[in-house]
């Protein structure tokens, strides 16, 4: 089993983090009781447009790791790599329009795009992970589960984001750290040293 490549190991801790981060100065930017212009949403939402960054990078490097032997596992591979960046693609122009009103006023996201994306990005990561559990062995059956639960806190409540972004990072943790091989070198015993 080979280690991911650097790439998918810094999307696999970096953008939960950075979501987690978000979630964070999102909460601190609403105790006031309104979510807008000030430092903590400006912080936030720089933190957010990274971490989506890092999740367009993981998507890439995941799709790379599947191993697609037959027909059916690539172009279902292929799809929800698709699904997974045009989702990226969405909630980046949601947050540069966060970030820059002018650019929102000039170029909103189409309405249809609004509802599309976010369960584009979902399903494609979700689909990719469970592909990675079944031909990699990177991946155990409780990562898509965690990765599931962690979009059903985004999807019940935005205050919940910075849970629903630990849920993530211990989904994809297997993916975010080094592979631990055991030692294969000979052992030699007591006894041998005396011979």
């Amino acid at each position: 089993m080979t280690p991911p490549p650097v790439l998918v190991r810094v999307g696999a801790f970096g953008a939960p983090v950075l979501l987690f981060l978000y979630g964070l100065l999102r909460r601190i930017d609403g105790l006031d009781g309104d979510h807008g212009p000030g430092v903590a949403w400006n912080v936030g939402h720089s933190l957010f447009l990274l971490g989506f960054v890092l999740f367009g990078v993981l998507i890439v490097g995941v799709r790379r790791l599947v191993a697609a032997e037959t027909p059916r596992t690539r172009i279902v591979a292929d799809a929800a790599t698709v699904a997974g960046l045009v989702g990226v693609g969405c909630f980046l122009w949601v947050i540069l329009g966060d970030l820059f009103a002018d650019l929102d006023a000039a170029a909103p996201l189409p309405e249809p795009l609004e509802l599309i994306g976010p369960l584009a990005f979902q399903l494609g990561l979700l689909v990719l992970v469970l592909l990675m559990v079944l031909s990699s062995g990177l991946l155990k059956w409780w990562s898509p589960v965690l990765v599931l639960a962690g979009f059903v806190m985004f999807a019940a409540d935005l205050d919940l984001l910075s849970f629903g972004a630990l849920l993530l990072l211990g989904g994809l943790s297997p993916l975010a750290l080094p592979v631990v091989r055991p030692d294969t070198r000979e052992r030699v015993n007591a006894g041998d040293l005396h011979n």
